[in-house]
């Protein structure tokens, strides 16, 4: 016997007129739901497609597209994150996760093409310095401490700490100053004793005299232990005296107590000479820092003092510290600096700015001792001996002994200004190379074959990485050179090398450098005429007014945006740099306001840039 037919396990025979438009609305609601998902699982069209040319959505990177709800991690957002304090600086936004190398792409992550994923940005550990303002000194006395005490602060920032200047305001604040007041003791050891007082208050942690700088070969072990905060002891080191402490609050306060409750400390000094043996612990190791002690400067850099003025001593010697800061640097990359300078052909003008800071960073400044070296570094290669060279090649080369700087261009710059271009459209765009910048620059070090994902990747780990950001700096081609470079690397950069070229011993004459006009050209690739610079320089301010408009507001921003969807790369590249210098500026900026207003050391602090 003949089964009846059934339709989605209903018999039709039994399909009366009531159930029957029940059944269809069933299957409509089936229907719709299976559609949505499908289009759902769609990545979306880049925006060339609004343009009616017939461009498919192949205009994207196939193997490159940010993940789509499907294949998200867990572990992600799953929309746009909020925006929080901090993340939105000169036309920049960005957003600090610890996965900001989880996807080549931080649109798929921020859901927000304009905001980037960026590592958290590192604590910075205080570290202390007290000045003593009860001596009577002159205006000329006080500008001259003014000035180490900001050559002080701009290195120890520069290195990733946070410099604090302390004063009798904070030591007024210390729960047994009064008691202090009383006690029968040396003025010397009184005039310590107020630091140590001061100290406490901020919960201890790093003590340094602003004679103590860091200049420093790069990662050394000491700053990473110091960086880290964990002081296991109250400890000094033997050959700086007691001018570099760290210690928990817990054991400075006991330091402090043990000498409040001690009588008759005439003869003592300093808190660590009146403490017990065994209160603080002596490290005999080589300290790696620069102490410009009264015994060193008298031994070693005599020609800075000036007997009848301490103020002009005072100069001489923060001029030569700034001098020992800039030397110890450039011994970190005795292959010189490269300036990248892709597709050279029409790069002049986008790499100029980079280029004139890499002349500064190389340039040997006045100096009253020019052929000395740091306290702790006595054979180093002053600048004068060894100068540092600069060249432009046009791939990023792999190597600790280059410092790298680069200049970013946005797609749109680059293009225009590579081809020598008034404007471009889409069918020029489909006829172009994809991510041409990003390629050319890693092509030596990735080589061919690489995809673009894995080329953003690993320039991220170049421009922001743990190891890699001493050793580059990413600058985005349409902004000045950034105003914080000082603090940056931790020096005043040079405006113009030493006017005279006498020599001076040790160095002979033959190895002292000659006068940048007769240095040879090392420039690599060719050099470009006054008249191609000025054209490629009307071309870079031309494609900034496009760049630089809000996006989608006109047909250039239209077309600038499919030229983004062709080069993501290029464009994620850009972005990132770009966040990362203006995060980088405004952590400067909203600390040295901060510094500034800290009541009883405006004075200290009147010029913190």
């Amino acid at each position: 016997m003949l089964k009846p037919p059934r339709l989605c396990g209903w018999p039709v025979s039994r399909l009366s007129p009531r159930r029957l438009p029940a059944l269809l609305i069933f299957l409509s609601l089936l229907a719709v739901l299976l559609i949505g998902s499908l289009t759902w699982a769609v990545p979306a069209s880049p925006d060339l497609s609004a343009y009616g040319h017939g461009i498919s959505t192949s205009i994207a990177h196939a193997s490159d597209a940010p993940p789509t709800g499907l294949n998200r991690p867990s572990s992600l957002p799953q929309a746009s994150p909020q925006q929080q304090k901090g993340e939105e600086y000169d036309g920049s936004s960005w957003v600090a996760d610890e996965g900001w190398l989880s996807t080549p792409y931080s649109s798929s992550i921020t859901l927000d093409d304009e905001r980037v994923l960026l590592p958290p940005l590192k604590a910075r550990q205080p570290i202390y310095c007290y000045r003593d303002t009860s001596a009577k000194k002159t205006k000329d006395e006080l500008d001259a401490e003014n000035e180490l005490l900001l050559t002080w602060r701009r290195a120890w920032w520069a290195q990733g700490f946070r410099p604090v200047v302390l004063g009798a305001v904070d030591a007024r604040n210390h729960p047994n100053y009064e008691q202090f007041q009383t006690m029968s003791a040396s003025s010397e050891l009184k005039g310590d004793l107020m630091r140590w007082l001061a100290w406490d208050t901020v919960n201890g942690g790093i003590l340094s005299e602003f004679t103590v700088l860091p200049a420093i070969p790069r990662r050394d072990p000491l700053l990473l232990l110091l960086r880290r905060g964990e002081y296991v002891n109250l400890t000094r080191w033997a050959d700086l005296d007691d001018a570099f402490l760290v210690g928990q609050r817990k054991d400075v306060r006991l330091a402090i107590h043990s000498i409040l409750q001690k009588e008759d400390l005439h003869e003592a000094t300093s808190v660590t000479a009146a403490l017990s043996s065994d209160a603080v612990t002596v490290n005999h190791t080589n300290m790696p820092l620069a102490y410009y002690s009264p015994k060193v400067i008298e031994t070693k850099y005599a020609n800075v003092i000036r007997k009848a003025s301490r103020a002009n001593t005072l100069h001489n010697l923060n001029k030569l510290i700034n001098y020992h800061l800039l030397v110890a640097w450039q011994n970190n990359f005795p292959e010189g600096i490269d300036v990248l300078k892709p597709h050279p052909e029409h790069a002049t003008a986008m790499v100029a700015g980079a280029l004139k800071l890499a002349k500064s960073l190389a340039a040997c400044p006045a100096s009253p001792m020019p052929s000395t070296c740091p306290p702790n570094l006595p054979k180093c290669s002053p600048c004068v001996a060894s100068p540092m060279t600069v060249s432009t090649p046009s791939r990023f080369r792999n190597s600790p002994q280059i410092f790298t700087l680069g200049v970013v261009p946005h797609p749109w710059s680059f293009a225009l200004v590579d081809r020598l271009r008034e404007s471009i459209n889409v069918t020029w765009i489909l006829e172009s190379p994809r991510d041409p910048w990003l390629t050319a620059i890693t092509q030596a070090y990735l080589g061919t074959g690489v995809t673009s994902s894995r080329r953003v990747m690993r320039f991220k780990e170049l421009a922001a990485g743990e190891v890699a950001t001493s050793d580059s700096l990413w600058l985005p081609a349409e902004n000045e050179v950034p105003s914080d470079l000082d603090w940056h690397f931790g020096f005043t950069l040079p405006e113009k090398s030493m006017d005279d070229g006498k020599s001076q011993s040790p160095v002979p004459a033959d190895r002292l450098p000659k006068p940048e006009d007769e240095l040879p050209d090392r420039l690599n690739g060719p050099v470009a005429s006054d008249e191609d610079v000025a054209h490629e320089r009307a071309l870079l301010d031309r494609a900034k007014s496009v760049v630089m408009l809000n996006r989608l507001s006109t047909n250039g921003t239209k077309m600038r945006s499919s030229l983004e969807a062709w080069s993501m790369a290029d464009t994620e590249a850009w972005r990132f740099t770009r966040a990362l210098s203006a995060r980088r500026l405004l952590e400067y900026e909203e600390w040295a306001k901060e510094a500034v207003s800290k009541p009883g050391i405006q004075d200290s602090l009147s010029s913190h840039s």
